[in-house]
């Protein structure tokens, strides 16, 4: 059997106000292909389909289009909800779905109930928010890993009737490597979940992180199909395909297709306009970041008559007096931010109880976004 593992399409996100629909929608074409050329048996989709609870238009549409090819092509879909679809409403029609050959797990309580594919059992964890599942599993404390734990051990309880078995998971494991362009999910409880959880099945077919990683030979990040963030430079995106027959027997990597490459620059702007050695950029969604002395005038302007796709400038003067450090908030848990904030504008930290209700706060709007 041949799978093709692939995560975090984030269809209807934008970089930098730049419309991504287009990029998108030539990795989809990729993957078609893909299927039809490798013959690929299973289509494995670990989360994050939408880049948001209420998608566009334009991106409802795509995955519309994209499960309908895919199937076309020969290839079964199984598919699970990240953090940031909203699992209602990616759910609508599965019932129906399922008798076509596509197979959406959103519900919790289905991630032990197998799709069987040649006697390969699929199971799909969907994101887990502790506190939605937290009372009715029973779970020791409110952490991913006793919620991914939980399911595991059903999981693998059912898996030994089957010749073998496939985990799709969309979680953060502990020793993954984070860009800029994954939203934190440490609110509701402990956000890392040990690679030990997932001992004991074939291959498991991780989302949520936008960096192609290999945990070990069969616990595996495919990444994003593009780069969501400028942090991704130097990432290789794409999807694993992997044979697989009682055991993973192989696993290679499929690069995806780049619309635009993504890059940084940092120099003083003569320099950056004038020197051959940039030249290879001029055809990147760039950010840039200028060290003259004094701050260029109409920076922006010069810039993008040589790299007309600069998106971000920011300048760090070589000499100047040094000012307060900056609060860097990307990439960050929302309540580490919001408290930050309460004491730059108090000049004290927050009290423990204002803590702990700003945390609440934070984490009853999450539980709302996945419950949309």
């Amino acid at each position: 059997m041949r799978i093709l593992h692939t995560s975090d399409w984030h269809l209807g996100r934008s970089f930098h106000r730049e419309s991504l629909l287009a990029g998108q929608a030539a990795f989809i074409d990729h993957l078609v292909e893909t299927v039809r050329s490798e013959r690929v048996d299973v289509v494995a989709v670990a989360g994050d389909v939408y880049d948001r609870a209420l998608p566009p238009v334009d991106a409802v549409a795509l995955l519309d289009d994209a499960l309908a090819r895919l199937r076309g092509a020969g290839a079964r879909v199984v598919l699970i909800s990240g953090n940031h679809d909203s699992a209602l409403r990616l759910r609508f029609g599965s019932a129906l779905f399922e008798s076509a050959g596509v197979h959406v797990r959103t519900a919790p309580d289905r991630s032990w109930e197998p799709v069987v594919v040649d006697d390969v059992a699929f199971y799909g964890i969907p994101y887990l928010e502790p506190e939605l599942v937290r009372a009715q599993w029973e779970l020791p404390d409110r952490s991913h890993t006793a919620a991914i734990t939980y399911a595991m051990d059903r999981i693998r309880a059912d898996a030994a009737r089957h010749r073998a078995s496939v985990v799709l998971s969309h979680c953060f494991v502990t020793g993954g490597q984070a860009s800029d362009s994954e939203r934190d999910i440490s609110v509701g409880g402990v956000a890392h979940v040990p690679l030990s959880a997932f001992d004991g099945v074939g291959y498991v077919a991780l989302g949520h992180l936008h960096g192609r990683q290999r945990m070990s030979e069969t616990v595996r990040y495919s990444g994003s199909p593009l780069a969501y963030s400028f942090s991704e430079a130097g990432h290789v995106k794409g999807s694993w395909l992997v044979t697989m027959g009682e055991k993973v027997e192989d696993v290679d990597f499929v690069p995806a297709p780049v619309p635009r490459p993504v890059g940084r620059l940092r120099g003083d702007i003569d320099d950056l306009l004038t020197d051959p050695r940039y030249a290879a950029y001029e055809d990147h969604w760039l950010q840039i970041v200028l060290i003259d002395p004094v701050r260029p005038k109409s920076a922006m302007d010069r810039l993008r008559a040589r790299f007309p796709h600069t998106l971000a400038l920011s300048f760090e003067p070589v000499g100047a007096v040094a000012a307060a450090e900056p609060v860097r908030v990307t990439g960050r848990p929302e309540a580490e931010v919001a408290l930050d904030f309460v004491k730059e504008v108090r000049g004290e930290p927050a009290a423990p109880e204002e803590e702990e209700l700003l945390r609440q706060a934070i984490e009853a709007s999450r539980v709302k976004e996945t419950m949309a």
